[in-house]
């Protein structure tokens, strides 16, 4: 996207100065993107939309395919491979999605509320998966109103309203001081 203001930045390179073509090229070998709601393919297995993000490399599909089945026993989905999306829980659904997000190697993991829809175990296993992602060296950017997953973070930036309010460092385990001190407030 354009900035409306400022200058965004993506490896060194101002995105503003980037034709159209330029800027899809570089979210789509730069970024990843876990969706809430998975969006998966219902009429595509579990493998095919995995490796659908290839197909748009040029890869072949037998290159394709056999880097998916590799993304999916990173994320202990390979049993699952030839399965649809209606045939999987909320948690593997959700794991198929980070699959897909990372079957190009992007440097950056963008997650919107990648545990909203899943249960608290399933929720635990994805962000776990997130942060054993973020110690390979991948920025991983989680968007998220569940306090509890700020514990997951070594940054927070806190927003309202479009507005950034706080923006705090803390140590991977521990919730952020400003949250604790708001939640102590909470019922």
């Amino acid at each position: 996207d354009r900035p409306t203001h400022g200058k965004y930045e993506l490896n060194s390179r101002h995105v503003s100065k980037l034709r159209s073509g330029q800027r899809a090229k570089a979210r789509r070998d730069t970024i990843g993107f876990v969706f809430q709601s998975f969006n998966l393919l219902p009429k595509l297995t579990v493998l095919e939309n995995v490796a659908l993000p290839l197909a748009y490399r040029g890869m072949s599909q037998t290159r394709r395919l056999k880097r998916a089945g590799e993304i999916l026993e990173r994320v202990g989905l390979a049993d699952r491979e030839y399965f649809m999306p209606h045939q999987l829980s909320g948690g593997q659904a959700q794991r198929v999605a980070i699959a897909r997000a990372l079957v190009n190697n992007p440097h950056i993991i963008i997650a919107d509320e990648p545990t909203g829809n899943l249960d608290s175990a399933s929720s635990r296993l994805v962000m776990e998966l997130l942060s054993d992602l973020h110690k390979a060296g991948n920025t991983i950017i989680i968007v998220t109103h569940n306090p509890a997953l700020t514990r997951y973070a070594s940054r927070v930036v806190f927003m309202r309203d479009g507005t950034v309010i706080a923006d705090e460092h803390s140590e991977v385990g521990e919730i952020p001081a400003s949250l604790r001190r708001s939640m102590y407030f909470m019922p």
